[in-house]
């Protein structure tokens, strides 16, 4: 929530306001009787598609309760400018206009005195253990109070008074490397995931519940290292432990010899995920079901369709990814002509005008129909005999943080190089047009290239950039991270130098890295 508060509430407060979102919080929110339990369960269904679920929002202009999730309640938010609606599980306040939960101190007072009056009513026909667990079986709305501090947090806090201020040109967390001999593309990725938003949340806040018998575990390593990042420390810190840990874990990377920097990121996200535990304590062995805070980040969903050529039946298929690899003109794989203004380039403020091939482009293509030719035919369900196909890849689900891999070293039989085209990419990225629910969409006729205002469900914003410079013999690995909204610092090794976002978008680019604008509890 915004702590600076919402301009768009006052147009809410007039003549009999608090009163009615009094009746608002006793009737739909926190329910403490029977009485209101049961109206709620019948009057609470979204008013466009009939469901109970997906987050339910109350309008507070007008008597009417729509899905977020699928956005209904944006649609009724959009024709009838009210722009105001509350959340019928939480109680937070959202503001169509801000696109943001918002904060108001009048009616944050209102929704605590009401919650506390249903505690109240609850506990006079029951335990409150028994209470909060028939509210979380119920999905009527979950006890969640302010966090006030405790006695001995007020004695800490009160026996250590020095604060640490974070301003606009903070240094903390920034940290140089040094090199163990050949360790660049180790370097190069730390510096990324220290400084992915959640992942950095997570460490520092002490989430990790180690259970490894011996001292081998990368999640502990990592914890340490976030430590030190966020120290406030300036000089270089030796990550030998950090090395030891991936040459134990990841033996093939194991040496002296200079890795990919690729090949080092999943590789660590795979020891990272396998030392994690899920939320219910159990081994995050299985991909599709894993609750880890490495899923939780990379972790999106490619949807696969192979379409029969003959009676056009559809096989779906969707697997995990944690990033995303692209083929680039000048590779061996063809690459097709490209045609200014195509889906997705005016959308994220590219252009061909100089020529340059874009993010958008390499999307583009790898997410266009692809003919698998008389030489790999399927067996066709509805057909039942082996038919040519084709097969499309879209994104089903997008992850928190999207990482795309751009495949400038070419191995093959015949010749081993790298490819140094220049590759545009933008600072803000709209993934709508490779959506899977796109791509359905345009096949009945009704998605438009428009910018939706009321939709950043798809909208990134690049927060690293992995860049490798010299041959594929002989090469080095440097980063340029994002400190701060518009400051931006490479990365090379121990050294660490301020950078111009002009520096950033005109480097070569390896691996991108993009964070989601606006996250949505689930």
């Amino acid at each position: 929530m915004s702590p600076a508060g919402c301009p768009h509430v006052n147009s809410f407060k007039v003549d009999n306001w608090k009163q009615n979102l009094r009746v608002i919080y006793q009737c739909f929110v926190w329910s403490g009787s029977a009485e209101t339990r049961k109206r709620k369960a019948k009057s609470c269904i979204c008013h466009m598609c009939g469901a109970h679920l997906n987050r339910l929002h109350s309008c507070l202009y007008c008597v009417f309760f729509a899905c977020f999730a699928k956005k209904h309640i944006h649609e009724h938010a959009k024709s009838k400018r009210h722009n105001l609606a509350i959340d019928l599980l939480y109680g937070g306040i959202y503001c169509f206009m801000c696109q943001d939960y918002i904060y108001d101190k009048d009616m944050e007072q209102i929704a605590k005195e009401e919650q506390r009056k249903a505690w109240k009513i609850q506990g006079k026909t029951g335990s409150m253990r028994s209470f909060e667990c028939a509210l979380c079986a119920s999905g009527i709305g979950e006890k969640y109070s302010t966090w006030e501090p405790t006695k001995r947090e007020l004695e800490l806090l009160r026996h250590n008074p020095k604060r640490r201020r974070i301003t606009s040109n903070c240094t903390i967390g920034l940290r140089g490397l040094i090199n163990l001999g050949n360790t660049c593309f180790m370097n190069c990725i730390v510096q990324a995931l220290t400084h992915t938003p959640l992942l950095r949340d997570f460490f520092l806040s002490d989430r990790h519940k180690c259970e490894m018998q011996s001292n081998s575990c990368l999640v502990c390593e990592m914890s340490q290292l976030f430590q030190e990042f966020y120290s406030g420390h300036r000089s270089p810190h030796i990550p030998f432990r950090l090395l030891h840990l991936v040459w134990t874990h990841a033996r093939h990377l194991a040496g002296y010899e200079q890795q990919d920097a690729h090949e080092f990121l999943i590789a660590a996200l795979d020891v990272l995920h396998r030392h994690c535990k899920d939320d219910n304590g159990k081994k995050a062995n299985n991909p599709n079901h894993c609750n880890c805070i490495i899923d939780q980040i990379f972790t999106g969903g490619l949807q696969s369709d192979v379409t029969c050529q003959v009676c056009h039946g559809v096989s779906t298929t969707i697997d995990p990814f944690w990033d995303i690899s692209l083929d680039l003109p000048g590779s061996s794989t063809p690459f097709w002509p490209l045609s200014p203004g195509g889906d997705g380039s005016a959308l994220n403020g590219e252009s061909h005008t100089t020529g340059a091939t874009t993010l958008t482009d390499c999307l583009r293509r790898f997410t266009r129909p692809e003919h698998l030719g008389s030489s790999a035919k399927i067996k066709c369900s509805g057909c039942h005999s082996y038919q040519e196909s084709t097969k499309q890849l879209t994104m089903k689900k997008l992850p928190i943080v999207a990482c795309f891999h751009l495949k400038r070293f070419e191995h093959s039989a015949k010749l081993r190089r790298k490819i140094t085209t220049y590759v545009s990419f933008p600072l803000e990225l709209d993934m709508t047009p490779f959506m899977a629910s796109s791509k359905e969409s345009r096949m009945n006729g009704q998605y438009q290239q428009t910018v939706d205002p009321f939709n950043n469900d798809n909208k990134y914003s690049l927060f690293a950039v992995v860049n490798h410079q010299g041959t594929l013999e002989s090469g080095h690995y440097t980063t340029f991270i994002r400190q701060h909204k518009d400051q931006w610092f490479k990365c090379d090794d121990a050294i660490i130098t301020k950078a111009s976002i002009k520096d950033v978008l005109d480097s070569e680019g390896y691996l991108l890295f993009y964070h989601k604008q606006f996250l949505e509890y689930e």
